[in-house]
């Protein structure tokens, strides 16, 4: 099964399993937005919390808030948004589709890239145990002239997206020869800059209306209630804000399902430091950030960093943490120094003094920033492609499993009386009351045993427990293991603790401290 055959099922689960619908499909949808079904939302949810308490709870230097989704428009003025925040687009001729040139070019990059890895796997196919492959890629004519087209269209694009050459991106794009996916032609238009903000009108009558925009990210809120934190909590730098909402941006590109959408919700925690100090705290928060995202137990392998070449305006340092998807590695979460630009921006346009007064050294100065900031809907698609399987089992059946980790797993427990009757289901719903409280549990009764184990298994519930007649009798249950499907008899009393222990969100936060 090939990656994109992957995905293609991967979208169909998340459908059929409650996870993703598209939003308004009865009147057939809208372009690059969904919705979360039943079980989408206890997932993300679960994927919320988990980064809020990391960030907040187990720290005492972060705090968080929820800041409005309007803002003064000077707000946008002052970050740079209304008159930078663009996207160079192109057109094909033919297909009348729309690119983005920096993702086409991106995109031929990541072609180069699997190209090289393919001819290293044939050569380590060729050459088995004696194969070196530091120094095959080192001597490979065939490697060396893949990995120079590969370094010189990146560095060229650098240079171009650095200097807003949006002429000289159109030339990389048809020196490497890219053609339109749709049409197959390289007819391209010129390369043109695309605000991405949305605005609408804020006011009670249309002619006193005043245009407001909706936030293209969280971060904003944080900078301009930086006084209003720090004051009213008595923070002492250096210390954090995080926060958990909605953004907007008016993606022309928005595809590959939920990785790129126009409504999407952030996580982001802004870090405040004294300047000089920002690479320190960069630093220190690439390496937890990193963390975070490996103790979910998908493989180290699966991330990398990827260091920016072209930084932001504001930026000193950047550095992607870049998941494999089924599309390839992709990035996830930013890291960014964000210098002193924003605060100083704010206090500039609004006339008011934003700046700390550090008892230490009995000084006021305009605080450096270190920015995470982590996209929940990729977030979210991590989790499921990282997840999803299709095993063979013994006696030619099949089943579909999603190995989400048991503490963000929607269902934590399924409870499931082997008949309908002699009081099972009594017992069952009994073990349920006992687990509800702390963890979202599900009650299953129809069907046969082994359907109902299936349809569990491709929700990602890790426990499954089956009441059957010796329940009644000496108050044992079986308990079913997703990942091994392995079966174990235990006492009722002592599922609580079981499931607290092997499915809480504590099991993932005592490996961060």
């Amino acid at each position: 099964m090939t990656q994109e055959e992957l995905f293609k099922k991967l979208i169909a689960h998340s459908k059929e399993y409650g996870f993703i619908f598209p939003s308004s499909e009865i009147y057939d949808g809208l372009s690059a937005v969904y919705d979360y079904g039943q079980m989408g939302v206890e997932l993300k949810n679960n994927i919320k919390a988990y980064w809020w308490e990391a960030m907040t709870r187990l720290r005492e230097n972060i705090v968080g808030i929820d800041a409005a989704i309007f803002m003064h428009p000077r707000t946008w003025e002052a970050s740079g948004h209304v008159g930078a925040f663009n996207d160079p687009l192109i057109d094909n001729k033919d297909s009348k589709k729309r690119y983005r040139a920096d993702v086409l070019l991106e995109e031929h990059i990541a072609k180069l890239e699997d190209k090289i890895e393919k001819e290293v796997e044939k050569a380590r196919k060729r050459f088995g145990d004696s194969f070196d492959e530091a120094q095959y890629r080192s001597t490979s004519p065939k490697v060396a002239e893949l990995q120079s087209q590969k370094d010189s269209i990146n560095s060229r694009m650098v240079t171009a997206l650095n200097s807003g050459d949006l002429a000289e991106l159109r030339q990389i794009i048809v020196d490497a020869d890219i053609v339109d996916p749709v049409s197959g032609t390289r007819n391209w238009t010129d390369v043109r800059q695309f605000n991405l903000m949305f605005d609408t009108r804020i006011g009670s009558v249309a002619e006193g209306a005043n245009t407001i925009y909706l936030r293209p990210e969280t971060a904003q809120g944080i900078f301009v209630n930086f006084l209003n934190v720090q004051k009213t909590g008595r923070m002492k730098i250096p210390f954090g804000i995080a926060q958990i909402g909605k953004a907007f941006r008016n993606e022309i590109v928005a595809r590959q399902f939920i990785f790129r959408m126009r409504e999407f919700e952030q996580m982001e925690m802004q870090f405040f430091v004294r300047p000089g100090e920002e690479m320190h705290w960069y630093e220190y928060w690439k390496e937890f950030r990193m963390r975070w995202h490996r103790t979910l137990g998908f493989g180290d392998a699966m991330y990398r960093f990827h260091d920016h070449e072209k930084l932001a305006h504001y930026a000193n340092a950047a550095a992607d943490i870049e998941f494999r998807f089924p599309f390839g590695f992709k990035e996830v979460e930013g890291i960014h120094s964000r210098t002193d630009f924003d605060l100083s921006q704010h206090q500039t346009f609004s006339g008011r003094k934003i700046q700390y007064f550090d008892p230490e050294s009995g000084e006021s100065y305009v605080p450096f920033v270190v920015e995470t900031s982590i996209g929940l809907d990729r977030m979210f698609l991590q989790i499921l492609s990282a997840a999803y399987a299709e095993e063979s089992l013994d006696g030619g059946d099949s089943r579909v499993v999603l190995r989400i980790p048991a503490p963000l797993a929607p269902v934590k427990v399924a409870v499931l009386p082997l008949v309908k009757k002699d009081g099972l289901p009594e017992i069952a719903r009994s073990i349920i009351d006992s687990l509800k409280f702390d963890h979202n549990v599900q009650y299953d009764e129809k069907d046969s045993i082994g359907k109902r184990y299936r349809r569990q298994d491709a929700i990602g519930t890790p426990f499954c427990v089956t009441v059957d007649h010796q329940s009644a009798e000496d108050c044992t249950v079986t308990i079913r293991r997703r990942d091994s499907m392995e079966q174990m008899r235990v006492a009722i009393s002592d599922i609580p603790s079981l499931i607290n222990k092997e499915a809480g969100l504590r099991t993932l936060l005592e490996k961060l401290v």
